[in-house]
């Protein structure tokens, strides 16, 4: 792992380096950077024993800076079987991202059904034939994108993703944080659109999450689906290296530049 971490901390409050930076403005922070750093938050909050973040579902409600940030988390509803938690991200005191989170008690050993096998490794995969509007930036950059079906922007596909540094400068990423940080990503890789010809911005996410995963690869098998008169939405299959990790949604916006 590199030294380059996504954010730094400064007078209490975070600071989105350029390795935050999404596809659509140089100033504004990829999703999955705020997603990351969110569940981060939503980690260091009490939680009954035995309870899983089983959802967290983000509203990105305006741009996030590439700058400084506050991040501010609470437990709204405590529970020993069923908890929920809510968090924002703040810029200059306007609310950027708003996120719930879901803590489910785990299911019992008995209960437990044979899960869905991986798609092929990373260790079979292609990198990511990308020419994006400016760098550094997240994809790329902030994290490693190896395709083994599919390709960028041809439809449905499946890539593999690995953080390059840290999320926030000196810590080590926790599963649930890399998870975050790849599931943003359906949208990107699966779109059959033109990203210099058309937006397909996604102003939500919602991740469902079976079990942690294990590793530092995250799989998403991904699909965008666009309906005459109606909107856009993808769906990813999450991985790890030893199955099924879960489910990511995002409604698009998709609009002519």
């Amino acid at each position: 792992m590199s030294a380059e971490p996504v954010f730094s901390l400064a007078d209490g409050r975070f600071v989105a380096s350029e390795l935050a930076r999404g596809p659509w403005d140089p100033g504004a922070q990829h999703g999955g950077a705020a997603a990351a750093l969110i569940v981060r938050a939503f980690e260091a909050l009490p939680a009954a024993e035995g309870l899983s973040l089983a959802r967290v579902t983000y509203e990105f409600m305006r741009p996030a800076p590439i700058g400084p940030v506050e991040v501010r988390a609470e437990v709204v509803r405590p529970g020993r079987r069923v908890q929920l938690l809510e968090a924002s991200m703040v810029a200059d005191g306007v609310e950027v991202v708003r996120a719930r989170g879901l803590q489910v008690q785990r299911a019992h050993a008995d209960a437990v059904a044979d899960g869905t096998p991986p798609p092929p490794g990373p260790e079979h995969g292609k990198p990511a034939e990308l020419s994006p509007p400016h760098r550094p930036m997240f994809a790329l950059d902030a994290i490693e994108i190896l395709f083994v079906a599919g390709t960028w922007g041809g439809g449905p596909c499946t890539a593999w993703f690995r953080l390059r540094g840290p999320i926030v400068a000196g810590e080590e990423p926790s599963p649930l944080q890399r998870l975050a940080a790849a599931g943003d990503f359906g949208n990107g890789i699966s779109a059959s659109l033109s990203w210099y010809e058309y937006l397909f911005i996604n102003p939500d996410l919602t991740l469902y999450i079976e079990r942690e995963p294990v590793g530092e690869w995250i799989g998403l098998s991904s699909e965008t689906r666009i309906s005459a008169g109606g909107v856009g939405v993808a769906e990813s299959v999450l991985f790890d290296s030893r199955g099924r990790i879960g489910r990511a949604t995002q409604a698009l916006l998709v609009a002519p530049r």
